[in-house]
């Protein structure tokens, strides 16, 4: 029987069985960045000088969004309203967040030159990927203002990725699927089930899970743990095992298949996607 002869029949499509053919990275507390401490650095400058002092805590709450949204998600904020209109009398406007946003991009680039190291193995990551045929995208919430200072320090310590889609290259940013979408498409892999996406923000894997994607949660070296790589260093194992279990939590709320410390754990990852798209299993 023919089932397309028939309306209304679904056709299975063949289960996709491997092998992951791209892993798509975020930046800032993925792949450098050990924290994400540039942009949370750059937030808190651009609101301290505008007259309205923003906590870590806050200028941290919407990391993933584009940095415009960013900006704008903060301003949302109950507390951070009620200061601005104590300061100014009057709620910001649109104006006042390109006012602010256009001050976080001429800020940021010395904030990304300052913490802009790879992450501690990250290189070796990226050489064993390659050596499986394993493509390297890129996803940022940065605008590509910011990666073009950003692409070149990266370069120059080794990191080169075939793909990187910034958020001004297309409509939507985080959480929607569209970055990941185009790396898919750039990469030009078989299947979006072939692809990984490694991200710190819960906004990143959702947009992973979006596009059809694995997920792979970065909870050590990200936005959400917040610690220098310093920091992170000098913390006892079982403080590090306390820190660590709301952020999985929260990563595996978002739609993590797996959550990882660093992208440094991230081959055992691959490994077990591999296998359970052997298996037929899809994100």
């Amino acid at each position: 029987m023919n089932l397309l002869s028939h309306p209304g029949t679904v056709v299975p499509s063949p289960s996709y069985r491997g092998p992951v053919a791209a892993a798509i990275f975020d930046w800032a507390g993925t792949v450098l960045d050990f924290g994400c401490m540039a942009p949370v650095e750059a937030f808190r400058e651009v609101f301290e000088e505008a007259g309205v002092p923003i906590s870590e805590a806050e200028a941290r709450a919407p990391m993933g969004a584009a940095k415009r949204e960013h900006i704008a998600l903060i301003l949302a904020m109950s507390d951070v309203e009620a200061r601005w209109v104590a300061m100014f009398g009057s709620k910001p406007d649109e104006e006042e967040v390109d006012r602010l946003y256009a001050h976080f991009l001429r800020v940021d680039e010395a904030h990304v030159t300052r913490h802009g190291a790879m992450i501690p193995k990250a290189l070796e990551t990226m050489a064993a990927l390659r050596s499986r045929g394993i493509r390297i995208g890129s996803t940022t919430g940065y605008p590509r203002e910011v990666m073009t200072k950003l692409l070149p320090l990266a370069a120059s310590q080794g990191y080169v990725p075939d793909h990187c889609c910034t958020v001004s290259d297309v409509s939507r940013g985080r959480p929607w699927p569209d970055m990941c979408l185009a790396n898919a498409m750039a990469l030009q892999v078989p299947d979006v089930r072939a692809c990984v996406v490694v991200d710190d923000s819960p906004s990143g894997l959702v947009s992973g899970r979006a596009a059809g994607m694995w997920v792979i949660g970065i909870a050590a070296s990200g936005n959400e743990m917040g610690l220098s790589l310093d920091d992170w260093n000098q913390l006892a194992a079982d403080e590090r095992t306390a820190r660590l279990a709301p952020i999985r939590e929260r990563l595996e709320r978002a739609g993590a298949h797996y959550v990882i410390d660093s992208v440094a754990d991230l081959l055992p990852a691959i490994d077990a996607i591999e296998a359970l798209l052997a298996d037929g299993v899809t994100p």
